[in-house]
């Protein structure tokens, strides 16, 4: 269905001034956590290139990789993305859970700081305040690459911006949100260890365990996390512009696909709470095409899509 103007507007506050004070590191307990997030699933890609080349591998595991990165990633996507940060749509409480529990297990961080890191990226885009632009660090083409950098991964090795809790007033109200927030720590585990499980059983041999849980646990996260974080980086570098917006994002095909629409970023932006990212024909969102089928079945409802005028409007 479509909204109003004023509705799709909405998502874009005014900025307010920020100071230009350097961000802070976070603890050192903290950024151990976090590196240890980058490199194990690195490790784990190292670790399946090995039994690739031993050919200790089966069609099970590309399987589990496959189903679990494309659920995890829908629940980054249609999940912690469209629905809890934007409010694309309404859906019953058994779908919010789901979608909550997936995207947890893609490891990007507890669901409330994840809404509330990525509200204010869209309030303060490619301006100071944001948290993970690539066009703060000066011109000339090293400038580029230490942007590219700290968007992509950088910038989760320094502290939150203060206020953030003022960004997630709405979610902190529901204790279904809080609760998964909560058991982040639960839901990762639950994602490394299924895979290792499924693959145990289904194989009947531990190697089938090992093998499951490199690919559909490791490996996978490794996929999901450069994926998502190339939304922040490259699609703020290289890409199309089609609509008049004040930042720098980009639709990049590329990750339009691999992103499940996700890539088609710069269309996001200039209607920031649109549950369709793939505005033009030939741009394919699968995470649009997912919530079609949900609103098909009668499990989504009040889709928010730009009107067509205001999409024309909007055009360069």
């Amino acid at each position: 269905m479509s909204v109003t103007e004023k509705e799709m507007l909405r998502a874009t506050p005014t900025r307010p001034q920020v100071t230009s004070s350097m961000p802070q590191k976070l603890p050192v307990g903290a950024r151990v956590t976090n590196w240890l997030a980058v490199i194990l699933p690195l490790l784990g890609l190292v670790i399946a290139a090995v039994l690739w080349s031993l050919r200790a591998w089966g069609w099970l595991d590309l399987v589990l990789f496959a189903v679990l990165y494309f659920l995890t990633a829908l629940g980054i996507t249609l999940g912690f993305h469209r629905y809890f940060t934007h409010r694309s749509f309404d859906t019953y409480p058994f779908i919010e859970a789901l979608l909550g529990v997936l995207g947890s297990m893609s490891v990007q961080g507890p669901l409330l700081k994840w809404v509330a890191l990525h509200r204010r990226h869209h309030q303060y885009s490619d301006q100071p305040g944001d948290p993970h632009s690539p066009h703060l660090c000066g011109p000339g083409a090293l400038s580029v690459l230490r942007g590219w950098w700290h968007a992509h991964v950088g910038w989760i090795f320094l502290a939150d911006p203060p206020g953030l809790h003022r960004y997630i007033t709405d979610l902190k109200q529901s204790r279904l949100v809080r609760t998964i927030s909560q058991l982040f720590p639960l839901w990762v585990l639950v994602g490394l260890l299924a895979p290792a499980v499924l693959g145990g059983l289904l194989t009947g041999t531990w190697l089938g365990a090992v093998t499951g849980f490199v690919w559909g646990g490791l490996v996978r996260i490794f996929a999901v996390h450069h994926v998502t974080w190339s939304i922040n980086s490259i699609c703020h570098l290289w890409g199309a512009r089609y609509y008049r917006t004040d930042d720098e994002s980009r639709d990049n095909w590329v990750f339009g696909i691999l992103g499940l629409g996700e890539g088609w970023h710069h269309s996001h932006h200039a209607f920031p709470t649109s549950a369709r990212h793939g505005l033009r024909w030939w741009q394919l969102d699968i995470t649009y095409l997912v919530l079609k089928l949900l609103e098909t079945c009668k499990l989504a409802w009040n889709v928010r899509i730009p009107r067509a005028s205001l999409i024309a409007a909007r055009q360069l």
